[in-house]
């Protein structure tokens, strides 16, 4: 897959395409990219996704708070690697470009610079200022210029039909195996170690204390999770905590992020891990003292290792 960042660069003369900001690839995305990929091989064209960075309600909404989203653009260049397209644009959303109508997004974008032969969208697709460009505007394009289009169904799980908002509110539910149903992989985040106040270390369950830079990224519910972490090209298994700590800091009010890894004892302060959230092990709780609380990291272990077990099993 070639990532393109400048459009200027694509150069490609025979290209069916789809367009959209596909926060968190999930199955609905991938049942229009699997369609985008077969169709452009029969065709003997190149197949490309046109995705927008940064996401658009971070330019026209810069100071909204609550904006969460499943992927940094980084995680969303993986995922596409993952699909078996052959090229990806990574177009620039600005505010000039929020005000193309529909009909210039296509004449200047679709028409003259990509040059498209196919454009595949999805059941819900719309696009330019104000959203205009909805599938009878973009058919009359298709006929004017010559280009095949063509409509997917959405995608459907349990008559529930899947998008990003609810995958979102499953992980903010604390329901981690409902997001990775949706997804059809496992919600994952990066951030740097930090220094802790290494209380952890004190009652025998020692934490990295990881930072996520992009406070955009959505963090699950408050709660223990059984999780994957990736360091340095290896993989190894843990539990973490997100929360306040109540029973620890009292005064505590930022969200902590603590993973204690097992079987692992190296200093990683600085370096940049992974984690996968593999299930949710219980809530986040306030305990009489101390040595309840160790009592019942002890149980989380217990379980944690039970649900990484089962899940080794099914992979």
């Amino acid at each position: 897959m070639k990532v393109y960042y400048n459009i200027e660069d694509y150069k490609v003369s025979n290209t069916f395409l789809t367009i959209g900001s596909f926060d968190g690839l999930h199955l609905g995305h991938q049942q229009l990219i699997t369609r985008l990929v077969d169709k452009a091989k029969l065709e003997n064209a190149q197949s490309t996704v046109l995705t927008f960075w940064p996401h658009p309600r971070m330019v026209l909404s810069p100071n909204v708070e609550d904006l969460k989203l499943l992927n940094t653009i980084e995680e969303r260049i993986e995922l596409f690697r993952q699909t078996g397209i052959d090229n990806l644009i990574v177009f620039p959303f600005d505010k000039k470009f929020s005000k193309f109508s529909a009909s210039e997004f296509i004449e200047t974008i679709l028409i003259n610079q990509l040059n498209i032969k196919g454009l595949i969208i999805g059941y819900d697709h719309q696009f330019g200022h104000n959203r205009q460009g909805e599938v009878n505007c973009i058919a009359q394009a298709a006929a004017k210029h010559n280009f095949y289009l063509e409509q997917i169904e959405a995608f459907s799980e349990k008559n529930i039909n899947i998008s990003s908002t609810k995958i979102r509110n499953a992980l903010l539910d604390g329901n981690i195996l409902l997001a990775k149903n949706y997804l059809n992989y496992n919600y994952m985040f990066s951030g740097k170690v930090v220094h802790g106040q290494k209380l952890g270390r004190n009652i025998g369950f020692p934490t990295a204390n990881i930072e996520v830079s992009e406070t955009y990224k959505l963090i699950p519910a408050k709660g223990v999770y059984a999780v994957e972490v990736h360091f340095n090209n290896a993989l190894y298994y843990g539990m973490m905590n997100i929360g306040t700590r109540p029973t620890l800091e009292t005064q505590w009010k930022r969200l902590s992020l603590e993973v204690n890894i097992f079987d692992f004892s190296e200093t990683i302060y600085d370096h940049n891990i992974k984690i996968v959230l593999l299930d949710k092990i219980r809530n986040e709780q306030k305990f009489a003292n101390i040595e309840a609380l160790k009592q019942q990291l002890a149980t989380d272990k217990t379980n944690a290792i039970t649900l990484i077990d089962n899940y080794r099993k099914d992979v």
